[in-house]
């Protein structure tokens, strides 16, 4: 397998603040731009490896595609893969149109675009565990019932997965989500001021993603138990919110390779799930994220707090799960059937099972499975000082 470099940071711009590339606007991970796959589409083994493009766009839960190639995943399923950069903008044309073979990204956004005929098929389930709502340390806001009146503010633009997971959320607890209803209010802010607007009562709770949750606790901005959480609430717990996707193109002109890509990307999740530390030394070391202070044990303590469990059946029942509540939520067409929509967007592929999965053997960090820092501690990271113990120096002291 020929790796090719990644783009250096000259040749790609970050157009996102730290914040908001760790999980996006939601979790937050998504795909490339590029050229199709190209030689060996029928899948001949003596023709060479199949060569195909997975792309990035620059989050910390895209750890997996980049293990995926420094660990030989790749390789082992006869793949010769180009890593491209994309933006979130560029992201679904590029699939739809098949320039880009590959990724995992949230399914919600996924299901929204498949509605409006995008172009691909998801394959199975990454990780779970993304996204929450806090209510504002100096509010009274105690539960989901409180939110009602209230002023919700959100990553923008208005449609990111958090916005998403908030509207779920609200319909399912009798609050009307939609933007004209007087039950709530939301506000689209830019990820780095999301904290400002919180301290100043611009808005009352938040719809986030991790890290940016915990540093939320850590700061004294929210509570430190959110009001709704991805990763413990039912039913969103048993729910992925990033899966493999493949391109429709690929899916249709090369099951076998869609497998092939769909099982090293679902071999390396599981392999990040046993070495969370390695896993953000590979992203930083190859520029998957951004460099800013602190940014490998940032992303190290944002991979801990998602479960990189892979699966095939369970992401089958997200999908269903999701196209129902969201059709419930007013987040998808009035003439949508949720059933005919989640059938339309999913594809099973040959060798990709829980059997298989379930089988997979990786190797474990030798020093075990870092700690998790405590929400004052990962403040500090994000604040720009060393992690230490939670005393003054991580509170107040530079």
């Amino acid at each position: 397998m020929s790796i090719r470099p990644f783009p250096s940071p000259r040749s790609c711009r970050r157009t996102a603040l730290l914040a908001a590339t760790l999980l996006g606007a939601g979790c937050v991970g998504l795909l490339v731009a590029g050229c199709g796959p190209t030689p060996n589409k029928d899948g001949n083994a003596n023709a060479g490896p199949i060569n195909l493009k997975v792309g990035y766009i620059g989050l910390t839960c895209e750890a997996p595609m980049i293990a995926a190639q420094e660990k030989g995943f790749y390789k082992e399923e006869g793949l010769d893969v180009e890593m491209v950069k994309l933006s979130w903008d560029s992201l679904q044309s590029s699939l739809s149109t098949g320039k880009v073979d590959a990724n995992h990204t949230l399914l919600m956004y996924l299901l929204q675009s498949v509605e409006n005929n995008l172009d691909v098929k998801i394959t199975g389930g990454v990780h779970t565990g993304c996204l929450r709502i806090q209510a504002g340390a100096g509010t009274d806001i105690k539960s989901v019932d409180d939110l009602k009146g209230k002023t919700i503010g959100v990553p923008a633009p208005f449609g990111s997965p958090p916005h998403m997971f908030a509207t779920r959320v609200l319909a399912a607890h009798h609050i009307n989500p939609k933007p004209d209803s007087p039950d709530v209010k939301w506000k689209a802010i830019a990820g780095g001021a999301l904290e400002a607007a919180l301290k100043n009562g611009e808005i009352q709770a938040v719809a986030d993603s991790e890290p940016l949750g915990s540093r939320f606790i850590g700061d004294g901005a929210v509570k430190a138990d959110a009001v709704a959480d991805q990763q413990r609430d039912a039913p969103y717990k048993d729910e992925y919110c990033c899966v493999t996707v493949v391109s429709g193109k690929l899916a249709r002109e090369n099951p076998a390779a869609a497998a092939k890509v769909t099982r090293a990307l679902l071999k390396a999740a599981k392999w990040v799930s046993q070495n969370q530390k390695e896993a953000s030394e590979m992203s930083v070391k190859k520029e998957l994220v951004p460099s800013s202070p602190n940014i490998q044990e940032i992303n190290t303590q944002a991979l801990l707090k998602l479960d990189y469990t892979p699966g095939v059946s369970k992401c089958r029942k997200s999908v269903d799960a999701a196209a129902e509540d969201m059709k419930q939520a007013g987040l998808l067409k009035e003439t949508t059937d949720p059933k005919a929509l989640a059938a339309k967007a999913w594809q099973d592929l040959d060798g990709v099972t829980d059997e298989w999965v379930n089988g997979l053997s990786v190797e474990k960090a030798a020093a075990g499975r870092p700690a998790l820092l405590a929400p004052v501690e990962l403040a500090a990271l994000f604040n720009g000082r060393k992690a230490c113990c939670g005393a003054c120096c991580c509170i107040g002291g530079e």
